[in-house]
């Protein structure tokens, strides 16, 4: 009789220790607090544990966008509190042509029941930004088939090798993710980084059209590097991760300048150190290829210059 106690009284030790984690494969529609069905995000997240730090990869969708970004956080067992800080999460308000990040906060509750896990909970916007971006509320539900396979999926989602590789995209590739147009952003801390590293110039380029186009992506595979990027010092866009599919921008060359300058700048290392990109200038109907790497003590910066016109 007491051996039978013991065992059950591991059983629903163990049972309650499997509950209160919150590995596994997660996905749900959240929505913003001012409500509009216009304002849905469509999120799935694959979380790994160990202890009480978490890892793992959230993906969304919004409007024409597709995000993958990696996260690191904190899980309180005690009060089953999932902690994710600093998640670029796209303003509400961004149109498809100019979208704007809202750095927040992911905080949810575990509550587990006879119907299923959910985690419940808010992105929460940094506090000098919350009259502006609004929290973004969820209920992710876990999908009990797919993380029965977590090793596998979380080895999927999240590939931490990174091989070097002279990636070409193919004509799929060039369907981009987001667009960046020419106007400067306000991030104080990006901003201040950039100035304490050192710009390496790495290449020169020669332009002949007043206009550019200009395509970043992860160079081989895809680990999670995020840039941010600096024309002619002022902060064009901050912590976008690079991929498969384009960043592009659309920008503007000053001919009365000796040189305009391009820099990415590392927002971090991704799985593997440097942070590598490949970058792509439109010059008209020419193509210029340039290959960048940077760390946390210097940004990869590329010089571009305005051809002469012939004297007569």
């Amino acid at each position: 009789m007491k051996s039978i106690g013991t065992l059950l009284f591991l059983c629903l030790a163990l049972c309650g220790a499997a509950q209160n984690k919150v590995v596994g494969y997660w996905y749900t529609t959240a929505n913003v607090s001012n409500g509009g069905s216009t304002n849905n995000y469509a999120m799935e997240i694959v979380v790994n544990q160990k202890g009480n730090i978490v890892d793992g990869v959230l993906n969304y969708y919004f409007r024409n966008t597709f995000r993958s970004i990696p996260l690191q956080g904190a899980y309180d067992a005690a009060t089953r509190q999932l902690t994710i800080p600093s998640i670029p999460i796209t303003y509400h308000a961004s149109t498809d042509q100019v979208q704007v990040d809202c750095m927040m906060d992911f905080i949810g509750t575990l509550r587990v029941s006879k119907t299923g896990s959910v985690l419940n909970g808010r992105f929460v916007s940094k506090p000098m930004y919350r009259n502006t971006c609004p929290e973004v509320f969820f209920d992710f539900s876990l999908d009990t088939t797919a993380s029965k396979n977590m090793d596998s999926l979380y080895a999927e989602v999240s590939r931490k090798k990174e091989v070097y590789a002279l990636w070409e995209p193919s004509d799929d590739d060039t369907l981009v993710a987001a667009t960046v147009l020419q106007r400067p952003v306000v991030n104080y801390v990006v901003a201040a980084q950039f100035k304490e590293r050192q710009n390496e110039l790495q290449q020169e380029i020669e332009v002949e059209s007043d206009s550019l186009t200009i395509n970043f992506y992860d160079n081989g595979e895809v680990d999670g590097d995020s840039i941010s990027v600096f024309y002619n010092g002022q902060l064009l866009t901050f912590n976008r991760m690079l991929s498969a599919k384009a960043i592009q921008f659309q920008i503007a060359v000053d001919g009365t300048k000796e040189f305009n300058e391009l820099s990415m700048f590392a927002d971090n290392l991704g799985s593997i150190a440097p942070n590598t990109a490949l970058m792509i200038v439109y010059d008209g109907n020419k193509r210029h290829d340039v290959r960048l790497s940077s760390n946390l003590q210097k940004n990869a910066t590329v010089r571009i210059r305005k051809k002469k016109a012939p004297t007569p």
